[in-house]
Formats: C-alpha cells, sequence, structure tokens
C-alpha cells in the first residue's frame, strides 16, 4: 500500500517542524585541565612516532577525572590513540596529527567495519568508545599519510585475479576517527586530510554534532579507495553542519548491515533522524549515499547544501542480498553547479552480493521528496528496483528548476511518483 497524500504532507510537516540534533549540541567546553602532548614527551620533528607519549597525556587525565589533550601547532606522527571517558582533544591552528605509515603502530584489534565486526583489523588513528560528552575540537588536522597506502592498494587490487572483488580489508589502512558506543558527541572544527580508509566513522552513537569540519582528498589523486567523509554507522540523531567535503567515495553514508539476514542483527540498529545542513560538497561520489551496507534509515533531512562537484546528490543503493527499508527521506533547499552529475539514484547496487544460498529478500523505498533543487547539473537520474524484490513509492519532485545535459528520468518499477512545479531546461516536466 503507497504512502496518500495526507501521510506525506504530516510526513513533511513534522520534518519542518522538528528541531535539528543541533539543538541539543550547543556543547559546552569541555571541563577539566588542558594537558599539551609536549608536556609528555611529545616531539613535532615529523618523524619520531609520539603515539607512547600522546597516550600517556590520555591516561594521566583519565585518573585524574578527565580533561583535554592538546595538540599544539606541528606535525606530529602517531599510531593508534585510545581515547578515554571525560578526556577531550583540542587541535591548535597549525597542528598536524599525522598517521605513520608503519602499520607496526596500528595493531590489529577487534573492529567494527562494513557493516560487521572484523576480529582483526586496523584501528583508526583516534578511537573513542563510550565516551559519552566527547569532544573533538579546533582548527588543526588529522591527517592519515594516504598516498603510499592509496597507491599500495591499486598495486595489490589490479594485481588481483578479479580486481572487481578485490576485498577492502585486503589491506592494513586506517580510519582517521573511529567513535563508537557514545552520546552528546562534538567534532568541530579539524581539518580530516588524505585518510587510509574512511575519514570518520560513528557507529551506535547518538546526539552527535559534527560541525565545521573539512574532509579533504588531493585534487592531483584521481581515486583515493574508500575515503568516505563521514560514515553514520547504526546512529540516530546525527547533525552533519556547515561542513566542506572533497573526497573521493562518499561524502556522508548512511550504514548498517548487510546480508540476508541483517534485519536480525542487533549490532547494527536504525539509522535514524540525520541532518545534513549547510553543507558544500566539491567533490565525492555521492554527497548522500544510503549503503553500501544499510538496512533500515528513516527520517532524513539534508537542505541548504551546496553541490559544485561531479557527484549524485542522493544515492539509495538497493542491494540484492540484503533486505533494506529507505523511507521519510527528504532533500530541499540545494544549489547545484556542475556540467556533470546525477541528481537522484535508486538502483541495484550489486558489488559483493552473497545470499549464502538464502532467498532473494524484500526491500522497501517510500517517502522521497526533493523539493527547491536548482541550479545546473549533468543527469535528472534513474529510478528502478531489484526485479521482484524492491517495492518504490512515493517519490516526490516538488518546485525543481534545472539545467540538464540529460533531461530525462528513467523510471520503472515505482508507484505515485509525482511532479509539481518541475522545470527542466526552461520547459515544465510531468511524471
Amino acid at each position: 500500500m503507497t504512502l496518500g497524500n495526507c501521510t506525506r504532507r504530516a510526513f513533511t510537516s513534522a520534518i519542518l517542524t522538528t528541531p535539528l540534533a543541533a539543538s541539543f549540541a550547543q556543547a559546552e567546553q569541555p571541563g577539566g585541565k588542558p594537558v599539551s602532548i609536549l608536556d609528555f614527551g611529545a616531539r613535532a620533528d615529523g618523524s619520531t612516532i609520539n603515539t607512547k607519549a600522546i597516550q600517556s597525556a590520555i591516561d594521566r587525565l583519565a585518573t585524574q577525572g578527565g580533561g583535554t589533550v592538546v595538540v599544539p601547532p606541528g606535525l606530529f606522527l602517531s599510531g593508534a590513540l585510545f581515547l578515554k571517558p571525560k578526556v577531550h582533544l583540542h587541535l591548535d591552528k597549525g597542528a598536524v596529527l599525522r598517521c605513520t605509515t608503519d602499520m607496526a603502530h596500528f595493531p590489529p584489534r577487534r573492529t567494527r567495519i562494513e557493516g560487521h565486526f572484523e576480529e582483526n583489523f586496523t584501528p583508526a588513528l583516534i578511537n573513542a568508545s563510550e565516551c559519552d560528552g566527547l569532544k573533538i575540537s579546533g582548527e588543526g588536522t588529522l591527517d592519515g599519510a594516504g598516498r603510499p597506502i592509496w597507491d599500495l592498494f591499486w598495486k595489490l587490487h589490479d594485481a588481483a585475479p578479479d580486481p572487481a572483488n578485490f576485498p577492502n580489508l585486503g589491506l592494513p589502512r586506517a580510519r582517521l576517527a573511529l567513535i563508537e558506543n557514545s552520546r552528546n558527541v562534538t567534532v568541530e572544527g579539524v581539518t580530516f586530510k588524505d585518510s587510509q580508509f574512511w575519514n570518520l566513522h560513528l557507529y551506535k552513537c547518538q546526539d552527535v554534532l559534527v560541525r565545521g569540519a573539512r574532509f579533504e582528498v588531493p585534487d592531483d589523486y584521481k581515486q583515493a579507495p574508500s575515503t568516505d567523509g563521514v560514515d553514520v554507522d547504526s546512529c540516530q540523531r546525527v547533525t552533519i553542519d556547515g561542513c566542506y567535503f572533497s573526497v573521493t567515495d562518499d561524502c556522508v553514508a548512511a550504514k548498517g548491515s548487510k546480508g540476508p539476514h541483517a534485519m536480525e542483527d542487533k549490532d547494527s540498529p536504525p539509522v535514524e533522524h540525520l541532518r545534513i545542513v549547510n553543507c558544500h560538497f566539491r567533490r565525492g561520489h555521492h554527497a548522500l549515499a544510503c549503503g553500501s551496507e544499510a538496512t533500515i534509515v528513516r527520517d532524513v533531512v539534508m537542505e541548504n547544501c551546496r553541490v559544485t562537484g561531479d557527484i549524485v546528490l542522493v544515492r539509495l543503493k538497493l542491494r540484492p542480498d540484503t533486505p533494506q527499508r529507505y523511507e521519510n527521506i527528504l532533500i530541499r533547499d540545494m544549489e547545484l553547479d556542475n556540467p556533470g552529475g546525477m541528481v537522484i539514484s535508486v538502483e541495484p547496487w550489486s558489488q559483493y552480493k552473497n545470499l549464502g544460498g538464502a532467498e532473494p529478500p524484500k526491500s522497501i523505498v517510500r517517502n522521497v521528496t526533493l523539493s527547491g533543487v536548482k541550479g545546473r547539473f549533468g543527469a535528472f537520474g534513474v529510478v528502478k528496483p531489484n526485479p521482484g524484490q524492491t517495492a518504490i513509492s512515493d517519490i516526490l519532485f516538488r518546485d525543481i528548476d534545472l539545467q540538464l545535459a540529460q533531461d530525462r528520468l528513467a523510471v520503472s518499477g515505482a508507484t505515485n511518483l509525482r511532479f509539481e512545479n518541475v522545470i527542466v531546461n526552461g520547459r515544465p516536466v510531468s511524471a
């Protein structure tokens, strides 16, 4: 059964009047004594591995009831660091905390990655678990030193017998930050640069504000693998506000579990109440992607953003091996300015699929609205199901005014798809 107009109006009204998650997080300055990593023997010479010194600062503050570890201006190399409850991290302007590329300083451990737990995989540079109230702040930089790792990844990829299925986890690579099982988290002002893998991975967190952060890959590197900006994995009430994305994978990805039994995965609750506001998407595969691992994603608003890259504005990946429910997604007041790109992609995505002998599962996509989208872009896009598996309904395009190189929206297998005041290349368009 499809959603009627009354249901849609109720959803839109609720979205318009529901405050963003930022309302919870006019985050207070973290309490406790600030300490410089210099006081624990860290050296900004670009060659000393400072893991032990920085971890000593974290551990000392943890025993004293909390505080803020400060990275002053300079280039500090480090391996994996583990924040503790009530211990915050601040990077001064001019501070660079850089991953060493000697992966011996990232000893493998059990970690959440790609929709499951890997028993022995690389931790992040910054790891935080059960750190309620955590704040990572400042105008400094977390630097993944990714280029040699990316080069090695592609060398191994190209030499593999089946490069198309070369696993992302086939090479130790560090994320820049993994924050998990934490509430009332703020990440503000920090630049995430040249990450070896995902930049900021949030897992099973609630009430998170990511504000004024930057996620960057060098323009001269064509495809740095898996350099997602923010991965919102099984989280609720996350706001991404005023951030800049120039990466070579998903800018913001809503993630969960995968496989035919994904809905039974107690470790992967739904992604709910995600807000993406006032952001600039300069480079990436997708501004917003649901997948590559995702089960339930609902109540998503992306608004007042600018897209200047050859990017898919919104991509809903339909895995043939995973039951999925994408619903109540609102994209509004977007400014597009690129001769390439695609407005919307709702279609099958089958990389790494594995039914494991199970019957193909059923999925639902419903109540998706694009409103107030203006500017110039490449293609309108595509809406189509996994045949026999996906029920797509209640897709609304409203108040659209675009100049498009490819003006047709390719649609199949969708019900109640509507256009209201849609202008493409100066001409009104109907469904």
